[in-house]
């Protein structure tokens, strides 16, 4: 399969490395070291510069390219697809792997499509050796396992599914700035505005600790309570699909199918009935959590702790308890 490069497509927040990147590169150093190659990180953005390389180099990457230019930023398929199949075409990986956001979600298929392979999205673990990722299939309730007849083997990884390497500032490699491919007349879009409503504190995808509520939890007044949780705990708020399209909360609260995929150590789920499509967001944490009226919600079967209640009665009492156990 030539060389045994991982190359790992980093993406930025507030200029840095975001923690899933960080994992990413970790899971890159471990398929890596199988197939005797190196871990190459691509950071394209706006002000991309040492700083950001040296960063991933602690991370655990070998070597990084940075392309820094304002194109890169927001994100358009049409800037980023340029300067991501010359570098492919450069270091020869045997796999391109990519942070599961949406970005790596619309990019891994394009980015497939360009260097005439294949892509599997929302993986959650691999086989080093022979490049076999599982990902969870059928809503969550069952796992698969894909292996690729092509190559670069092209993954998108989920959030928490690994561990970030310790920050090694001892490490070295080297950073190379690279000028962009794209021009501005290959981009046939453009981002014109944004709204973006993004919650305080913790976020999602990062969090240890997750109160998520649905259709039981009433109304943006339950979301409110849920908010006092998690703050207690000092955890973040999520979402059903339903409570997020009711409008009782920020549609970046939703998890599950069409919404974010979180694996916290711990995951209370407020008036959740536990359909498929929330579970397939939410069936890696470690400990689920389910307060529901109805005794026969699926969430029950996935929860380790249950209570048959109103969450709405429930919450107060809970937000107190909490508080009390932490003083």
């Amino acid at each position: 399969m030539g060389t045994g490069n991982i190359l790992a497509v980093v993406e930025l927040e507030e200029g840095a490395p975001t923690q899933l990147t960080l994992e990413l590169i970790a899971l890159a150093s471990v398929i890596a070291e199988a197939k005797g190659g190196k871990v190459i990180a691509a950071c394209l953005g706006a002000g991309v510069g040492e700083a950001v390389g040296r960063d991933l180099i602690a991370g655990g990457a070998d070597e990084v390219h940075t392309v820094d230019d304002e194109l890169f930023e927001p994100y358009q398929a049409d800037a980023w697809l340029p300067d991501l199949e010359a570098l492919s075409s450069e270091v020869g990986p045997v796999a391109i792997l990519m942070p599961h956001t949406n970005v790596g979600a619309d990019l891994a298929p394009r980015l497939a499509f360009r260097l005439g392979s294949s892509a599997a999205t929302g993986c959650v673990d691999v086989d080093a050796e022979d490049l076999c990722f599982t990902r969870p299939c059928y809503g969550g309730i069952a796992r698969e396992q894909v292996s690729f007849r092509s190559t670069p083997a092209i993954a998108t990884i989920e959030a928490k599914s690994f561990d970030a390497l310790p920050r090694d500032d001892t490490r070295s490699g080297a950073v190379i700035a690279r000028d962009a491919a794209v021009t501005p007349d290959r981009i046939r879009t453009r981002v014109v505005e944004r709204d973006t409503k993004r919650a305080a504190g913790v976020r999602l995808e990062n969090a240890n600790v997750i109160v998520a509520g649905g259709r039981g939890i009433g109304g943006p007044d339950g979301f409110a309570d849920a908010k006092e949780l998690a703050d207690v705990l000092d955890g973040a708020v999520g979402a059903s699909r339903v409570a997020c399209d009711l409008g009782w909360c920020p549609p970046g609260y939703q998890i599950g199918l069409s919404g974010k995929t979180v694996a916290p150590d711990l995951y209370i789920a407020l008036g959740i009935s536990g359909a498929g499509q929330h579970m397939a967001g939410c069936g890696n944490a470690k400990t689920i959590v389910a307060i529901n009226t109805d005794k026969d919600a699926d969430i029950f079967a996935s929860a380790r702790f249950g209570v048959v209640g109103d969450c709405r009665e429930i919450l107060p009492h809970l937000v107190e308890e909490m508080r009390s156990i932490k003083r």
